[in-house]
């Protein structure tokens, strides 16, 4: 590797991570404390999430959103959570300026009624940085340069000699403090780089339809969006209630076995129904879509049969995440995530550092250099 190359390749890492730094460290911290958001809400919310056992059957939707239309009139219903898997879990029911409402499962009564909270918040720095699509696009493409900067930063670390291996792979502890940010900023970023590399990929396929598409190219399968299916337009208008209700209902029967089930309203106004299983990899789960119109199923997209593309898009979530390797899975993207969010620090103190250490150069430099005229007139003066 000739100097000139890696010199170019330095400066590529610098500048793109001075540029992006703050935004990589915002984006690792809030990803680290997202990983668990299940456990700590299970832990801290365990009085909205849940009520006491009862050995009573589902109420059924069409009384819950009934109740709802009642405490809070004129509010719109963005998306309803239900968690069939546990059956004491209460029915979530989110509206447009974020208030969720939580209602028994047992008898459709309200428990609680919440704005968003803090991890919602921290959702939506991880994803925007609190400046909507502006910061989604800021934040997308943040994660393309961290992606540059993971694979210049390997290209850096790779010791010039097989003899200094051992050295690039252990932290010099009892080193002194520039030697220690050192070896932090490169050691931990050599271990951590390819668990960060998967992360950082599998959250772009969230933001990029082309990274949807290479992924598909790269299975030889096709992604799908699901199924057509005939739209059959029904003579009776039903109530939201109603058509909540026997949508759920319905759909429960066709599709048992269910151990979440979330409606949503999408950007568009179309319906989707999502309904998940027991899975041990890619997620299992069958999605349904529905003419905002006329109510009527226009696309369904079943797991039985996904394609490899599908697999892929299936377990992104979860790999993106570490669920995918349950606890042990969450505990590694969360020392991964706090590793990403110190490189931008490490590798700040060590800009500063040698920063200072050319300042002072050129300063000693100059001083020399004043020092040399003078001495050079000094000798003039006594010649003369």
């Amino acid at each position: 590797m000739t100097k000139k190359f890696k010199k170019s390749i330095r400066l590529i890492h610098l500048w793109l991570g001075l540029g992006t730094g703050l935004i990589v460290f915002i984006i690792g911290i809030t990803g680290c404390l997202y990983v668990f958001e299940e456990e700590i809400r299970g832990f801290t919310q365990k009085d909205r999430l849940y009520v006491p056992v009862e050995s009573k059957p589902f109420v059924g939707l069409e009384k819950i959103i009934r109740t709802f239309d009642q405490v809070a009139p004129g509010e719109k219903i963005t998306v309803i959570r239900i968690k069939e898997k546990q059956p004491n879990a209460t029915v979530q029911l989110a509206v447009k300026n974020d208030k969720v409402y939580y209602f028994n499962p047992y008898n459709g009564s309200l428990v609680y009624k919440g704005e968003a909270d803090w991890l919602d918040t921290v959702e939506e720095l991880h994803t925007s940085l609190l400046l909507g699509e502006t910061g989604k696009f800021i934040q997308r493409w943040s994660v393309v340069v961290f992606v540059i900067m993971l694979i210049t930063g390997l290209v850096l670390w790779f010791p010039r000699q097989m003899r200094l291996l051992k050295q690039a792979l252990t932290i010099k502890w009892k080193g002194s403090f520039k030697r220690v940010n050192y070896d932090l900023h490169n050691v931990l970023g050599f271990y951590a780089s390819v668990i960060l590399l998967i992360i950082a990929l599998t959250g772009l396929f969230f933001a990029f339809k082309e990274v949807k598409t290479a992924a598909a190219f790269l299975t030889g399968t096709k992604l799908k969006d699901g199924e057509k299916q005939m739209l059959v337009k029904s003579d009776v208008i039903d109530s939201l209630p109603v058509s909540y209700g026997k949508l759920y209902h319905d759909f429960s029967i066709k599709y048992p076995g269910a151990e979440a089930t979330s409606i949503s309203i999408r950007k568009n106004g179309e319906l989707r129904l999502r309904m998940i299983y027991p899975y041990k990899w890619a997620r299992n789960q069958n999605t349904f879509y529905f003419d905002s119109a006329t109510g009527a199923l226009s696309k369904a997209k079943l797991f039985k049969n996904f394609n490899r593309a599908d697999l892929v898009e299936a377990t992104n979530y979860d790999l993106h995440t570490g669920r995918l390797f349950g606890l042990f899975g969450k505990i590694v993207a969360c020392i991964a995530s706090l590793i990403a969010a110190s490189l931008p620090v490490t590798g700040l103190i060590i800009w500063l550092k040698k920063k200072k250490k050319r300042s002072f150069q050129s300063l000693a430099s100059v001083t020399e250099g004043n020092s040399a005229k003078v001495s050079s007139k000094k000798v003039i003066f006594l010649s003369s």
